[in-house]
């Protein structure tokens, strides 16, 4: 074989195993109904579920804690998914910059002992900049 051909097979085989490496990281789309059913089977892969925050008729976001005098690496709300299914939701870090802003919010994790332990939180909040547009923000757990 020439050294080109071998270069050629090398680079593929890079690029298969990269492709190979990043589908074993890609989570899926859920509500928090197939969550339950994933934990229960002992499916341990993170999840991505969308949702909105639960609110009064005034606005104001319910059921929402959040005291760093106390933990400030502790996050805890309620989120209720598309199948308007409210799920306790845990994140391990700080409160993310304009969370009460936010019009729509999508979750990564996984079920645990009854609630949503969230490792990663993206938040579509109202663009500061344009009228009318949504502003995507992704804020990430620290690893414990």
């Amino acid at each position: 074989m020439k050294k080109i051909q071998i270069f050629g097979l090398v680079v593929i085989a890079v690029a298969i195993g990269i492709i190979v490496s990043t589908a074993g990281d890609a989570s899926t789309y859920v509500d928090f109904t197939k969550a339950k059913e994933m934990a229960a089977d002992g499916d341990g892969e993170s999840i991505h579920v969308v949702g909105k925050l639960k609110k009064d008729a005034a606005g104001q976001i319910l059921e929402m804690e959040y005291r760093p005098e106390i933990d400030p690496n502790l996050f805890v709300f309620t989120l209720v998914d598309n199948n308007n299914v409210e799920q306790k939701v845990v994140y391990k870090n700080t409160k993310p910059q304009d969370f009460d802003k936010s019009e729509q919010v999508v979750v990564v994790g996984k079920m645990r002992d009854g609630s949503f332990s969230a490792e990663k939180i993206l938040m579509k909040c109202p663009s500061k900049y344009e009228n009318g547009k949504m502003e995507t923000t992704e804020h990430t757990a620290k690893q414990s």
